[in-house]
């Protein structure tokens, strides 16, 4: 077989994840290959100030940071295609990534890195404030709001937790839920109501983000009055759920009972040589930085498997 043009190591995502899989790939001198369907970066991509990655420095931005990280990467050989993976398959010891029905790759490996999307209301002002006051981690944003007042959308255990997490910077944290009982547990939900810093704004409906540079305000709707007022925050945190982007793996590997992808703690999967990292996978934390190191773990294990792989074909 003609292995000239397969590569060691397909990466599907180009996310912090991604992007250090591929910085780890080819250091390592294996012949990598990123596919990314549309622009790099992933969710940090949006973000216009980074804090909580190490070593970004003042004034840092989620573009930039991306930036960099591509730059490594290809530094060290890894190969960037603008491409959207339509299947995986494994024929014997070698993965198909099928593009098109007249373009796909071969490797050895292959490493899913495809992220979650946050789940979007959908109502006026949302996108257009994205990075610019409405945010969907308090982890990643929760420190420019110090000593600012802000809401957070959501009646889950996730909106509980966050606001809570929020009161560290914010003056005054509004909970809007659209029912009259929350969804979270009951000790949080006990605890959320304890913070002096927070308030409940029950049976109200978001309708709109105002703002002009930023975000100035939150229009809602309370939902037995139809009443509308206007919440006057600095930030709008929503938290109503995320979408694993498995649709590409699903039947292939195992997901969980919400569509997050189970991996090892060498981020493999069923398949031997195949790996899931980042966003998508079940996990506690979903940071960069966390993807990030999913990603060198993934590109480690892959060498490993490819060096058993060899050494059976020899």
């Amino acid at each position: 077989m003609d292995t000239s043009n397969v590569y060691d190591i397909i990466i599907i995502g180009g996310g912090p994840g991604g992007l250090s899989a591929a910085l780890y790939g080819a250091r390592s001198e294996l012949k990598t290959l990123l596919l990314e369907a549309g622009l790099l970066g992933g969710q940090i991509a949006t973000t216009t100030h980074v804090q909580n990655y190490p070593g970004s420095i003042k004034d840092c931005t989620g573009p930039r940071l991306i930036e960099r990280m591509e730059e490594q990467a290809v530094e060290f050989g890894a190969e960037i295609a603008y491409d959207m993976a339509q299947e995986i398959s494994k024929e014997g010891d070698l993965f198909t990534v099928k593009i098109s029905a007249k373009k796909s790759y071969q490797a050895k490996t292959v490493i899913v890195a495809l992220g979650a999307s946050p789940k979007m209301l959908g109502i006026p002002g949302e996108a257009e404030y994205r990075g610019r006051g409405v945010s969907y981690c308090a982890t990643c944003d929760g420190g420019f709001f110090k000593g600012k007042d802000i809401a957070v959308i959501g009646g889950g255990d996730t909106a509980l937790q966050e606001a809570m997490f929020l009161t560290k910077y914010a003056s005054k944290v509004y909970i809007v839920h659209r029912r009259d009982e929350f969804r979270g547990c009951k000790s949080l939900e006990s605890r959320a109501r304890k913070n002096p810093k927070i308030e409940m704004v029950l049976n109200s409906l978001p309708q709109r983000i105002a703002g002009t540079a930023s975000v100035e305000g939150l229009e809602i709707k309370n939902k037995i009055t139809e009443e509308l007022s206007t919440l006057n925050v600095s930030g709008v945190f929503l938290f109503v759920g995320y979408k694993p982007n498995t649709d590409l793996v699903a039947g292939l590997i195992d997901l969980d009972d919400h569509g997050y992808a189970l991996a090892g703690a060498d981020m493999s999967t069923k398949i031997p040589g195949l790996y899931a990292i980042g966003d998508m996978t079940k996990k506690p934390l979903r940071q960069a930085v966390t993807a990030a190191a999913d990603g060198a773990i993934a590109s480690i294990s892959a060498e490993k498997y490819i060096d058993e792989l060899d050494d059976k074909q020899c």
